[in-house]
């Protein structure tokens, strides 16, 4: 029987270059005992799962995300699982527009639900918003790490992003509040047994109400409870606004309103709110009545406000404009359009932003189009300290070196929904006064925090089973390379303290002889590893589930250029593997130069160097030696992409997605003639290695003459196949040799 790979179709840039590729790993694959198949989990197909109700059969997509649930359970599950988008509510209702237009009988996203109606609709649609796939598919913690041939091309051929920091000195700074933040309030307990519990709400009446109930919670899982008090929050807005405009910097906000798509998006309409205070207040009654919502950010605002009569737009325009006028400048997401930091939610996610804070010598673009120094506000200090860290080592030691740089790889807890990533379905905005505490089946308060009027509450888990496995990873991790595993934990915080105590516990459970381990809290970790880092030498980090996200941006953004070239393995727990193929952040930005330029810029080699190890798994699994071979040749293929430098280039009228993933069949093909394992694959790809060769110059034609033109790939969120195929795959050539195969 053939094993199968799932890949899965997901969105903007890694969908459309899985328009050329995929092809070419179906054809290759054929004959050897190996399937691939696609399975569609892409914004769009996940609201027509959710919402077949009035749709035609033609329309109707199954529920792939909790097919994809249950298929990662299974020993023999394989998935190839390209970057999807986390929806945001402005990207939500973008989708569902497209899909209006397109005939989708679908509701409309109600922000505010009224009746009974409209709330089972915005329950319905949190299925889909933030990040609905990950949690799901990640059954399995995460090892992520630039592969040895990837890291070695880094160092000899270092990128040319990084700006030197200024030897006069830098006035950027990471602001991070003191007190009442998630860090500051959180309380953390480890079960001792199974139980039911619920999360209640007492105001300050004392009346009870259910905020979720029904949680079943197995023996020795960690659970925490904290509060952001928005006082607090708002206060720390105002003052860093005006620490910001006394000091001249660019005011800027780094969130994860995406991921975190509850808490977060809260935290960003506060700093919204605080910075046009003036004009919100003095317009409130009409804003409410259009409504614009600040947790969406400045571009809702003047979105909502276009269906206003002229004079009473206008009239809040020029409030708006007066603020940003006068208030302090703020960095820009995009100059050309004038979006600043403040204008959408999902612009802003802080794994993406702040590496390139650190890259651009501690800047941020401000209204000039020129590079300003920044305040960098990071309002929780669960992770904002290991920003900071790095930025007053920046400061001090001047810009990294990516040529010396040694590589800072991850095990990260992210089984079972870990930790904060999986908390978005036990995030409530306190209605009012009083304390949110979770209560178990005796009744028993286990854990309980006050709060007032609009807080954010929020409760995590961490399963036992999936913090076992998380430690083996680490150790089998520092086995294998030799390099010190340093766990990111901070015994002065809740949660952390519970997981020390496991760490210690089950840590002698392995044979740990000659390795180098360590506790460290998150801020002397970083300066650990920086010390490491700047020595050339490699460090292990071991971490929660959001260190793990950021973490594995950061030191590939600052080591590879990006962090779309890493590797990324999740063993998942009872036996298959998800391979991870890079990050999607940059996407939005390639799928608007495509459709301008019809120039596709996203690289690809995350696709690639997954599919080596997924190969390698069906060989260990079943002893199919053609997925071995088939490995190898990949392998060596991606070594010659790299040397050769096949990867797209930025610029329009050069190699772009489309002729690196040429470049890489060809290479691919031609590994596999030379190997003589197989000799009937041999003589397979001696034929189509030829056919290739002789043709490479024609093909490579074809590939460039189509770019510098305006394409239409049919939708955003939801393109039309035929023409999103005929837009990534313009090579008839070597559109025939891959088909007939």
């Amino acid at each position: 029987m053939a094993t199968k790979i799932i890949w899965t179709k997901i969105d903007e840039a890694p969908a459309l270059a899985t328009y050329c590729f995929l092809p070419i790993v179906k054809s290759y694959v054929k004959g050897t005992g190996i399937e691939v198949e696609q399975k569609d989990i892409s914004l769009a197909g996940r609201i027509i799962a959710n919402f077949p109700d009035n749709l035609t059969e033609e329309q109707k997509i199954p529920d792939y995300l909790s097919e994809l649930g249950e298929f990662v359970k299974s020993p023999g599950a394989i998935i190839i699982k390209l970057p999807n988008i986390s929806a945001s509510v402005p990207q939500l209702q973008e989708a569902i527009k497209e899909l209006q237009a397109k005939g989708y009988i679908i509701p409309e996203y109600p922000e505010e639900p009224k009746t009974e109606e409209e709330k089972r609709i915005k329950n319905r649609y949190a299925k889909v918003l933030g990040s609905a796939v990950n949690p799901v598919l990640r059954e399995g913690n995460s090892d992520r790490r630039a592969s040895a041939s990837v890291k070695k091309f880094a160092q000899k051929y270092p990128h040319k992003m990084m700006k030197p920091w200024p030897q006069s000195g830098s006035k950027t700074r990471v602001a991070h509040m003191k007190q009442k933040d998630f860090y500051g309030t959180e309380k953390s307990i480890t079960l001792q047994k199974e139980d039911v519990v619920r999360i209640e709400f007492v105001d300050a009446d004392g009346n009870v109400s259910v905020l979720k109930e029904k949680m079943k919670l197995l023996p020795g899982e960690v659970i925490d409870a904290s509060v952001m008090n928005v006082k607090e929050l708002r206060e720390f807005y105002a003052e860093q606004i005006e620490a910001a405009k006394k000091d001249n910097v660019l005011l800027s906000l780094h969130l994860k309103a995406t991921m975190m798509k509850i808490s977060d998006p809260i935290m960003f309409g506060h700093a919204v709110y605080i910075y046009f205070k003036e004009a919100l207040d003095k317009h409130a009654g009409t804003l409410k009545e259009v409504g614009a919502n600040v947790n969406n950010g400045l571009m809702d605002i003047l979105e909502k406000i276009k269906k206003l009569p002229d004079e009473k737009r206008t009239a809040i325009e020029n409030d708006i404009n007066k603020i940003l006028d006068t208030n302090a400048s703020l960095a820009m997401v995009d100059t050309r359009t004038g979006k600043t930091n403040l204008h959408v939610p999902n612009d802003i996610i802080i794994d993406a932003s702040m590496p390139n804070v650190v890259r651009d010598g501690g800047k941020m673009w401000n209204r000039k189009d020129e590079l300003q120094d920044c305040i960098a506000m990071i309002p929780d200090r669960c992770y904002a300290t290991i920003y900071k860290e790095i930025i007053e080592d920046a400061k001090t030691k001047g810009q990294f070196d990516p040529a010396r740089m040694g590589a800072v790889s991850n095990v990260g807890l992210m089984a079972q929904k870990a930790e904060e990533y999986g908390s978005h379905d036990k995030t409530f905005e306190a209605k009012g006064n009083g304390s949110v505490r979770i209560v178990n089946s005796g009744n028993e308060i286990l854990l309980e925090l006050q709060v007032e009027s609009g807080d954010i509450f929020r409760m995590c888990q961490a399963k036992d089973e999936a913090i076992k496995d998380w430690i083996k990873l680490a150790v089998i991790r520092a086995r294998a390379t030799g390099s010190p595993a340093i766990f990111w934990l901070d015994e002065n915080r809740g949660h952390d303290k519970e997981i020390i105590a496991k760490v210690k516990k089950y840590l002698p459970e392995h044979d740990t002889t000659g390795l180098e381990k360590k506790i460290l809290k998150p801020v002397d970790a970083m300066k650990y590893t920086l010390e490491r880092t700047r020595k050339g030498l490699d460090t292990i980090s071991v971490t929660g589930n959001v260190l793990r996200d950021y973490l594995t941006d950061l030191f590939p953004i600052l080591e590879l250029g990006t962090s779309a070239r890493m590797l990324s393995i999740v063993p998942l727990l009872n036996g298959g593997g998800l391979f991870e193929t890079g990050a999607g952040g940059s996407a939005p930005k390639h799928v608007q130069q495509l459709i301008k330029e019809n120039h596709l810029r996203w690289d690809s080699l995350g696709e690639y160097n997954s599919l080596v190890p997924a190969l390698e798994m069906i060989f260990n699994k079943t002893g199919n030696m053609k997925a071995k071979i088939l490995a190898d040749a990949l392998d060596k293929a991606i070594g010659k992409y790299l040397e050769n430098s096949k990867s797209p280039s930025r610029k329009v009228n050069e190699i772009d997605n489309r002729g690196s993933s040429f470049y890489l069949a060809l290479y691919w093909a031609q590994a596999l003639a030379q190997q003589n394992s197989d000799l009937e694959m041999k003589n397979r790809f001696t034929k189509i290695a030829k056919e290739i060769e002789t043709n490479e110059l024609k093909i490579a034609e074809e590939l460039l003459a189509v770019q510098g033109k305006l394409v239409d790939t049919g939708g955003y969120y939801m393109p039309v196949d035929e023409k999103a195929f005929s837009i990534m795959r313009p090579s008839n050539i070597l559109n025939k040799i891959i088909d007939e195969m």
